[in-house]
């Protein structure tokens, strides 16, 4: 069950940068991202996904047109689909815990597996850049190398045994990470591409931004900065988007760090301070500011220890709905 790239077995491992200079096609693609022009994508039909956060789809879906995710500096977006049905997951990762996040993406795809009589796996790895600290090579390192597309190949029948029994390659189809997701600018290094969407009825790829990120946007990322692990948050039987019901300890020193100015922030809270986007520091602040508010999210958030649950309205924009029982 090997890794193939335009039909040819790909040798592991070896660098990002190896293997697209193999694989002209493989660079050609990147360039073409790398030089599309950054699409602003509005709320209607989109799921936006947030660091350590996935959701999958397929073309089927009433509510969902588009998966999404912005913001990834050292940080990869993942997407995985399954060309027979058009199953597609979407993930941020962060390398905070790649070798268990991979069985929720590949169970995420096995959900749609009785409909895709036929087809192929094909992956698609965008984010990342040249850091200074290399966690960007260190996750493009434990997705590619070792921990995600080695991983998929070594256990893939066990998670997909209903897809064709013949399929058993897994086609790289993107590779825009790390060197290859690169810009220098007065010696210093930034990403080229931030964020990217996939529209899940035609499975087009494409560089984005998401001036909303709801719902509950603090909420979510609240989550993520106190260390919750990566999550689906879609159902895609019912098309309702569930947050929660989660739990943190209290923020350390919150009220320290909300006192701090945008440099500190920067300095302490950043995988990559001189990378970061304009909005990263108010962004910081907001979610601070909410952790101070909810210390203890079971009680205030979450009553009776119901999840939050959201619909796509008929204007395609979320709409909370009542949860079961409540």
């Amino acid at each position: 069950m090997p890794l193939l790239v335009e039909g040819r077995r790909v040798r592991l491992p070896q660098s990002a940068g190896d293997l697209v200079r193999a694989h002209p096609l493989l660079e050609e693609r990147a360039r073409l991202l790398r030089g599309q022009s950054v699409q602003q994508v509005g709320p209607q039909g989109l799921l936006y996904v947030q660091q350590r956060e996935l959701a999958a789809a397929s073309p089927q879906d009433g509510s969902i047109s588009i998966l999404g995710s912005d913001d990834a500096t050292t940080c990869h977006i993942v997407v995985l689909r399954h060309t027979g049905n058009g199953a597609t997951c979407l993930t941020h990762c962060d390398g905070s815990d790649t070798k268990a996040e991979v069985p929720l993406i590949m169970s995420s795809i096995k959900s749609f597996s009785d409909h895709a009589p036929c087809g192929r796996l094909e992956v698609h790895l965008v984010g990342g850049f040249s850091d200074d600290r290399q966690l960007s090579q260190k996750l493009t390192h434990q997705l590619l190398m070792i921990k995600f597309l080695e991983w998929l190949v070594k256990r893939k029948k066990s998670y997909l045994s209903e897809f064709d029994r013949q399929e058993d390659d897994i086609h790289l189809v993107t590779l825009c990470v790390t060197e290859l997701n690169d810009r220098e600018e007065n010696e210093k290094h930034f990403p080229i591409i931030y964020g990217i969407a996939v529209n899940i009825k035609t499975a087009e790829i494409y560089r984005a931004s998401f001036p909303d990120r709801g719902p509950e946007e603090e909420l979510r990322a609240a989550r993520a900065l106190t260390g919750g692990p990566m999550i689906s948050i879609y159902d895609a039987k019912t098309e309702q988007l569930r947050i929660g019901p989660y739990s943190w300890m209290p923020f350390p020193h919150v009220d320290f760090w909300l006192q701090q100015d945008d440099k500190q922030i920067l300095e302490n809270l950043s995988t990559s301070p001189l990378a970061e986007p304009p909005h990263f520091v108010e962004h910081i602040r907001s979610t601070l500011m909410f952790l101070k508010k909810h210390p203890s999210p079971s009680n205030t958030l979450f009553p009776g220890n119901k999840a939050l649950l959201y619909k796509k309205n008929e204007d395609g924009l979320w709409e909370k709905i009542p949860s079961p029982g409540s």
